[in-house]
């Protein structure tokens, strides 16, 4: 059985300058230790193939359950210099989400938690004069 890590876990993208930055996020402690061991740099620089002509390298960030991944010479020179028409990797979350672990038996999708302000009143009021 196959499992793709978008059943596990979230990411995030940004970049620098040419290089992109992923950051993959893990709900609980069981599955970020699922991904540390089996989303290698080395797994992720094969998933991501053409798209980085650099390295990438991890960082595994234990207290908010996240590895976080800097894959270099990826951007094809980045911003405006970047014919790409994803210059920025934004898109290149999404790839990484879309990698396959073998023998993972993914639990339900799992899901961002509940927003504490979803029920906020943000509307701005001018003060009286």
């Amino acid at each position: 059985m196959t499992t793709r890590v978008a059943d596990l876990a979230f990411a995030r993208p940004g970049d620098k300058g040419n290089d992109a930055d992923l950051s993959l996020f893990a709900p609980d402690r069981a599955t970020y230790d699922l991904l540390v061991e089996q989303v290698t740099a080395d797994r992720v620089r094969a998933h991501l193939g053409h798209l980085v002509a650099g390295e990438v390298r991890r960082w595994e960030v234990p207290h908010v359950l996240a590895l976080k991944f800097l894959c270099t010479d990826a951007l094809a020179g980045g911003g405006p210099s970047s014919l790409r028409a994803d210059n920025l990797g934004k898109t290149l979350a999404g790839a990484l989400l879309t990698l396959e672990l073998e023998g993972v038996d993914a639990p339900p999708r799992a899901r961002p938690p509940v927003d504490p302000y979803r029920h906020a009143d943000w509307r701005l009021e001018r003060p009286s004069p």
